[in-house]
């Protein structure tokens, strides 16, 4: 189906599932219970799961296959932001030429760059990638201010020259971003129960977009380039003994890595039609490499999972704060609520990236292989019990990919 094995077409339609069916999956607690503030199912979280998911699904293919660990890919989020906002001001406040044209510019960026920093490999690529991303950052943020607006950030005005569009609505507001006709804000609300389900326009136009992103990403995973760009991993030296250059294939890789982080950054100003530079800065460019790696380096769904669990941590765990633990603990006696809530303060709120960072390493030791080694573990654990009780052995499980 589609090109792909049965395996993977599972995979895909798992994937499917589970970003269509989001406003369900994302409230499992209703509204007015004290449990709500874990829910997620609100359009700009779900929104920035899946645009991160491309982002890190896109950084996947260069890191997971290659082992290219690239510091400097939000360079590329930023210039696909910009990019987006521009064709905004001077063209249309339809999403789909921005969405187009930050892939197409963040591409040639990307293979400007990869030209450069594909002359060395391991940990020198790192930091020239690295250096990049903080020069295209303090460009945009100083040096290119009329083009990037600098600190405060592009973003659209009454007076854009908009060629197909007008710069002003009839009640003297600025036009809201739209696919044919269709608002990105649009949203509709459906109560059941205790429920409030949310289902956005600018949502499941990204979970869409994502799909297909995740879609290519397995065709390359499972194509002959794929299997040349593991090569590269394994042994690029060994290739190149027997006269193999392989220089194109990373290039080829990095382009296509740097235009997933295009597409991303232009999925975020379509959502909402403002670029800064601090979406250039290098801390961006390392969340993708905790999502990578916290997911699963190599793996299909693994970047998306590790997408989501870090969004997950930003959003609503950093809501946590000494109030909320004291209605958890109000059932300790006094002086044991107010020490419970001492110990776990430093781990929630503004140091919800305490508990993160303790996670990650609690996964680079013990799950080298992230997220989906995590789930394969208790999988083979239900398998083995199962197969005990029915007398019978456990298949032998295999890296996922």
């Amino acid at each position: 189906m589609f090109g792909l094995n049965k395996k993977d077409t599972s995979l895909l339609l798992v994937v499917a599932v589970l970003t269509l069916c989001a406003p369900f999956i994302l409230n499992p607690f209703p509204t007015d219970s004290g449990m709500a503030q874990f829910n997620a199912g609100y359009p700009d979280l779900m929104q920035r799961f899946v645009i991160f998911g491309i982002f890190a699904v896109g950084f996947n293919i260069l890191f997971g296959l290659t082992g290219y660990l690239s510091f400097g890919h939000a360079a590329f989020l930023g210039v696909g932001s910009y990019s987006a906002v521009w064709m905004f001001k001077l063209l249309s406040m339809n999403v789909l030429p921005a969405i187009i044209l930050s892939v197409i510019v963040a591409g040639l960026f990307a293979l400007l760059i990869g030209f450069v920093s594909l002359r060395r490999s391991g940990i020198y690529f790192s930091i020239l990638t690295l250096a990049f991303a903080q020069m295209s950052f303090n460009l945009a943020y100083s040096v290119l201010t009329p083009i990037t607006n600098g600190e405060t950030g592009l973003q659209l005005t009454l007076d854009d020259p908009r060629i197909l569009g007008v710069s002003a609505t009839a009640d003297g507001s600025i036009p809201v971003t739209s696919l044919f006709g269709l608002e990105m804000r649009s949203t509709y609300e459906m109560a059941v129960g205790g429920w409030n389900f949310q289902f956005s326009a600018g949502y499941y136009l990204c979970a869409i977009i994502m799909l297909i992103s995740f879609y290519i990403a397995v065709r390359i995973f499972r194509s002959p380039f794929g299997l040349m760009l593991r090569a590269v991993k394994c042994n690029q030296n060994r290739m190149r003994y027997t006269g193999l250059n392989t220089r194109p294939y990373t290039l080829a890789a990095f382009v296509i890595s740097g235009m997933y982080a295009g597409l991303a950054g232009g999925l975020m100003a379509s959502m909402d039609p403002l670029a800064g530079a601090e979406r250039m800065q290098w801390t961006a460019s390392g969340e993708v490499v905790l999502m990578t790696i916290l997911g699963g380096a190599g793996t299909l769904i693994g970047p998306v999972l590790g997408a989501g669990f870090i969004k997950y941590f930003e959003n609503i765990f950093s809501k946590i704060n000494d109030n909320v633990l004291h209605q958890w603990f109000s059932w300790l006696p006094d002086g044991l609520e107010d020490f419970v809530v001492f110990v776990i303060h430093p781990f929630i709120g503004k140091g919800w990236a305490l508990t993160l960072g303790l996670l990650f390493m609690a996964v680079v030791i013990f799950l080298p292989g992230g997220l989906v080694e995590g789930g394969q573990r208790l999988r083979n654990v239900f398998s083995r019990d199962k197969a005990k009780d029915d007398g019978t052995h456990a298949p032998k499980s295999h890296p996922a990919e």
